[in-house]
């Protein structure tokens, strides 16, 4: 069973558009995710509440295929990803994401690269002999230089961070909003990145987040098009 490649339709591991719910098997009992400093991100949509740094999973039997390999734009700075794959301790995959450049680094890194503005989905997990170390989920959105950014694990030089969860539970909800998404006919990489910080302030606030219906959508894209 394989990953897809980001921005295709091959997401899960059984090659659907649904994402696969089963946390990674590691060598013993899982270990409960670390926590990590909060997000100075306010979200219009969630009444003032600000973003908690939490974070997310991934699982497979096999490390996803890399992109077809390209040379470094001469054009404006890119947002480099590192994936990194070692079956059974490190695994890195993106949920979704449509990279425009990429390159095999070795056996077990990929860099993919975004053009500001792109969104992408970068889930990391690892584990040690006791069991599950990381289980984490960014929803990112990559800036221009002249923007301001945070600083992301693996993603070069930061970004716009608008969700972050961590743990097996949270990972597998913000799963199922994403393939919600797609079912609608929406790629999540088009979605208002609003929408992401919404999400991750209602699961911060223990409360269910609200669905991304298209009329919502089609609202976003109309705001998106008067935007300098």
């Amino acid at each position: 069973m394989r990953h897809g490649l980001s921005g295709t339709a091959r997401l899960g591991r059984t090659g659907t558009r649904s994402s696969d719910y089963r946390e990674p098997k590691s060598p013993s009992n899982p270990q409960k995710s670390w926590l990590s400093e909060p997000l100075n991100n306010a979200n219009k949509e969630s009444f003032g509440f600000l973003l908690t740094r939490e974070r997310l999973w991934t699982d497979g039997a096999a490390p996803p295929p890399s992109p077809v390999e390209t040379g470094p734009n001469d054009g404006p700075r890119l947002t480099d990803v590192t994936i990194h794959w070692r079956k059974g301790k490190r695994e890195d995959w993106l949920r979704f994401g449509k990279p425009i450049a990429g390159r095999i680094v070795d056996r077990s890194r990929r860099i993919e690269s975004y053009a500001a503005g792109q969104v992408f989905g970068l889930v990391r997990w690892a584990s040690n002999e006791y069991g599950t170390v990381r289980s984490t989920l960014d929803i990112v959105r990559a800036v221009a230089a002249d923007e301001p950014r945070v600083s992301v694990p693996q993603v070069d030089p930061g970004g716009d961070l608008l969700l972050s969860v961590h743990g097996w539970p949270k990972l597998a909800l913000v799963f199922r909003l994403i393939d919600a998404i797609e079912a609608s006919g929406i790629d999540p990489c088009e979605a208002a990145p609003d929408h992401w910080r919404h999400i991750h302030n209602r699961l911060a606030a223990r409360e269910m987040p609200r669905g991304y219906a298209p009329a919502r959508h089609r609202a976003w894209l109309q705001r998106k098009a008067l935007l300098p």
